[in-house]
C-alpha cells in the first residue's frame, strides 16, 4: 500500500497536518523545548529518581558467546546505550534466566558455570563509562536487567526447541509444534520461576537498579498470561495465569528486597499474521474461523483482529497493588504481528509488508498507554512504538508527556545508530539526519538468520563486518 514515510516530510507543521489526517485525536508539538520542557523533566518511580523522560529498550544482540558471556559487540552497545543521555535503561537487553529458554545461541543468560556477576558488571560499568563520557553523572540514572525466558520462541542451539504454557493452534502450525507436545508441567515452570528470583539476586548484588519480569512479545510468562485452556495451577481463570507472576515477584522481595521490581507487559494483542502469498501484504487469515479465540492476552475473543484491555487493565491493577510502579506498555510480538509492535516501512525477511500505514500502529501502541496512564495515574509508564516516526519522534513523545498520556519515551531500533538523539533533542541540537533508523529492519533480518543484529546500512561498525556480505547475499536471495 501507498503511506508517506515521516523521513519524506519536510517539516513539523507538515508532519503534524499529515499526522491528523490519518488520525485527528492526535497531535504534536511544533517546537521543541530541550532541557527545560516535558522530555528533560526529573521523575520517580518507588525509590528510583530518574532525571528525564527518555528510556532505552534492550536490544538483543546475538553477540554473545555461546557460553553467555559478552563480546567486545556487546560492551559497544551498553556503552552506547549509557552514551544515550537516557536517564532510564530498561535492561541493555533480555537476560534469559537458564540456558534453555534463549532466543539464540548468543544470548546472556544465567549460566551456573561461569561468573556471570563478573560479566554483568563490566556491561554495568561499561554503559555508566558511556554515560561520564558525555559529561554525565550517575545522578537520576536508573539502570535495570530485564529477564527473560522465551518459552515458545527458545532457540538455544539456533534450532527452534519450544517449550510451551498452552497449544496456540496457528502459531503451533506456523512453527511446527506438534499439537500432541506436551505442555510445561506446573512444577516446571515454578523451577523456572526460581531462575527468576535467582537472576533478580544476581542482579540485585550487582548493583542494578532494577529488574524486569518481562511479560510481553509472546515470550514464556506473556504466553502464560493468556492461557486459558491451560490446566492446572497456572492455566484458567485470571488468578491462576498470574499466580506464576505473582509468586516470582513474592520471592524477589524476599530475596532482593531493596531492588526495584518493573513489567514490560504487551498490553494488548492480535491474531497471527502471515504473507497473503499474492503480494506478501500481512493479514490474519483463518482468524474468523478460530473464533472464540481464547489463546491470547490484551485481544477481542470474538474478534482477535481488535484489541480489547479488559484484563490488560486487570493486570495493572495487580501490578499497583503489588508495589510495582515502572510498567513499560507494549503491544503484540514480533514474531507474529510485527506491523503492530514494531511499526515500520521495510519488513524483516520472515516478515510481511505492512497491511496499513505504519503510523497507525505507532498510534496503536500510543492510544494503549493513554487509556493505561488514565486509568492509573499513580503507575509510571514507558510508551513503546516511537522509532517510526523518525525525526517527528521527539515532537510527539515532547506532546504527549506534556499532556500527561505517558511518563518516558522508549526508544530501541534507533539508539543502536543514533545513541546521541536524546542529547541532540534535550540540548536542542539540530538532528544528524544520516544517522535517523528508517526502519530498513535489517537489525530484525540479520539475527533472524542467524547473524549478529546490527545497523548495518548506517553505522560504519557493522557495514565493516562479514555478515555484512552475508546479510546482503540473504536479502538478495530473498527479494
Amino acid at each position: 500500500m501507498k503511506f508517506r514515510s515521516p523521513g519524506k516530510l519536510r517539516s513539523a507543521a507538515d508532519f503534524r497536518a499529515y499526522l491528523q489526517s490519518v488520525d485527528p485525536r492526535h497531535d504534536c508539538d511544533i517546537a521543541l523545548e530541550g532541557r527545560d520542557g516535558p522530555l528533560g523533566q526529573p521523575m520517580s518511580a518507588g525509590s528510583l529518581r530518574i532525571a528525564n523522560r527518555f528510556a532505552t529498550h534492550p536490544m538483543e544482540g546475538w553477540d554473545a558467546t555461546r557460553e553467555g558471556r559478552p563480546t567486545e559487540a556487546t560492551l559497544r552497545r551498553w556503552r552506547r546505550f549509557g552514551e544515550s543521555g537516557a536517564k532510564l535503561i530498561w535492561g541493555g537487553e533480555a537476560f534469559a534466566v537458564q540456558e534453555d529458554g534463549r532466543a539464540n545461541p548468543h544470548q546472556l543468560f544465567l549460566n551456573d558455570a561461569l561468573d556471570v556477576s563478573s560479566d554483568l558488571s563490566r556491561l554495568r560499568d561499561e554503559l555508566i563509562a558511556g554515560h561520564r563520557a558525555f559529561g554525565d553523572t550517575e545522578d537520576g540514572l536508573a539502570i535495570g536487567l530485564q529477564l527473560t525466558h522465551s518459552g515458545r520462541f527458545s532457540r538455544p542451539d539456533g534450532h527452534a526447541a519450544p517449550l510451551i504454557a498452552q497449544h496456540i493452534p496457528p502459531l503451533d502450525e506456523r512453527y511446527g509444534i506438534d499439537p500432541g507436545q506436551a505442555l510445561l508441567t506446573d512444577g516446571e515452570l515454578e523451577a523456572i520461576g526460581e531462575r527468576f528470583v535467582a537472576a533478580a539476586r544476581l542482579a540485585a548484588d550487582v548493583g542494578f537498579d532494577f529488574v524486569d519480569v518481562k511479560c510481553c512479545h509472546g515470550y514464556l510468562l506473556h504466553e502464560l498470561l493468556g492461557a486459558r485452556q491451560r490446566p492446572g495451577a497456572y492455566g484458567g481463570d485470571f488468578a491462576k495465569r498470574t499466580a506464576l507472576f505473582r509468586r516470582i515477584v513474592a520471592a524477589i522481595r524476599v530475596a532482593a528486597p531493596k531492588l526495584e521490581i518493573a513489567c514490560r507487559v504487551s498490553i494488548a494483542d492480535v491474531y497471527p499474521h502471515s504473507p497473503r502469498e499474492a503480494d506478501r501484504v500481512g493479514e490474519p487469515a483463518g482468524w474468523d474461523g478460530a473464533l472464540p479465540y481464547e489463546h491470547s492476552f490484551g485481544s477481542d475473543p470474538d474478534d482477535p483482529r481488535k484489541f480489547d484491555l479488559t484484563e490488560s487493565m486487570e493486570f495493572l491493577r495487580l501490578l499497583e497493588s503489588l508495589d510495582i510502579r515502572l510498567v513499560n506498555v507494549t503491544v503484540g510480538s514480533p514474531y507474529y504481528c510485527p506491523h503492530v509492535q514494531r511499526p515500520a516501512a521495510y519488513p524483516p525477511s520472515d516478515g510481511y509488508l505492512p497491511p496499513e500505514d505504519p503510523l497507525i500502529g505507532v498510534l496503536a501502541h500510543l492510544d494503549c498507554v493513554r487509556q493505561c496512564k488514565e486509568a492509573f495515574p499513580n503507575l509510571v509508564l514507558v510508551g513503546t512504538g516511537y522509532s517510526y516516526l523518525q525525526e517527528y519522534f521527539p515532537h510527539v513523545a515532547q506532546h504527549e508527556v506534556r499532556h500527561g498520556h505517558v511518563d518516558s519515551v522508549g526508544l530501541g531500533r534507533m539508539v543502536l545508530i543514533y545513541p546521541d538523539l536524546v542529547r541532540d533533542v534535550l540540548d536542542g541540537r539540530p538532528f544528524q539526519k544520516k544517522k535517523i533508523c528508517r526502519t530498513f529492519s535489517d537489525c530484525t533480518t540479520a539475527p533472524r538468520n542467524g547473524l549478529i543484529s546490527g545497523c548495518y546500512p548506517l553505522d560504519p561498525y557493522y557495514k565493516a563486518m562479514p555478515e555484512a556480505r552475508q546479510l546482503k547475499a540473504i536479502k538478495k536471495e530473498l527479494s
